[in-house]
């Protein structure tokens, strides 16, 4: 595939014309300082909110990344209560893997798996350090669950960090999507947490860095953990 610019998801496009009407503000009235710095910050909400084309490996039992980021936990939980219930998950404990992304990924999230969007829910919250353990229960967020075809449900949560401040839903409920299909992002920082069904083991390694529609975090029903070590 020939490489190209990424496109900038139109959420992005105002704030980077918001600041490029600040640099010509700041030149027109000659603070060549303030307007350096203001070209540069515009330049970083462009990359920001970069949205590149992602080539996404093919296999029906396949859990791809959701987020771009590093995989900074990876734990044996109980699902997030939002997500349980009738037609939902089971309360059964589930591995999750937490991916952060820093100020400097890309903050497009997509479809860990093919299937139909059953459930979302969003969670008023805090915003703690999203590298913390505990910002999966106190911070924002907002759940999604995914049900394929044959029944199999994953459940991923976008969770708002210290800078981030928004978390926008790019589908509904109902929508049918195919894996690595954009879902939704989160502005300026932040984590996703992916619940592997039971009896799946994560196949990726703490440290590792996952590209989101590319990377492939587990295998539905493989229980052989990675034998990978982070370098």
């Amino acid at each position: 595939m020939k490489w190209t610019w990424p496109s900038v998801h139109p959420e992005g496009r105002k704030f980077a014309l918001i600041s490029a009407a600040i640099v010509l503000a700041f030149a027109l009235i000659g603070w060549s300082f303030f307007a350096w710095l203001f070209t540069g910050f515009t330049l970083w909400v462009l990359a920001f909110f970069r949205d590149p084309i992602r080539s996404v490996p093919q296999g029906n039992d396949l859990v791809i990344a959701p987020a771009d980021g590093m995989v900074t936990l990876i734990r044996t939980v109980a699902p997030p209560r939002e997500l349980v219930g009738e037609g939902s998950l089971d309360d059964v404990p589930m591995v999750r893997v937490s991916i952060f992304m820093s100020v400097f990924d890309v903050h497009i999230n997509r479809s860990p798996i093919s299937g139909v969007i059953r459930r979302i829910e969003y969670i008023a919250g805090k915003f703690l350090n999203a590298d913390l353990d505990k910002a999966s229960e106190d911070n924002e967020r907002q759940h999604f669950l995914v049900e394929r075809a044959d029944g199999v449900k994953i459940g991923f949560t976008q969770i708002a960090g210290l800078v981030a401040r928004r978390i926008l839903p790019l589908s509904k409920v109902g929508d049918a999507v195919v894996a690595g299909e954009r879902v939704g992002l989160i502005r300026f920082g932040s984590r996703v947490d992916v619940y592997l069904p039971q009896g799946t083991a994560a196949k990726v390694a703490l440290g590792q860095r996952c590209v989101a529609g590319e990377t492939i975090i587990g295998v539905i029903d493989d229980n052989t953990p990675t034998s990978a070590v982070s370098q």
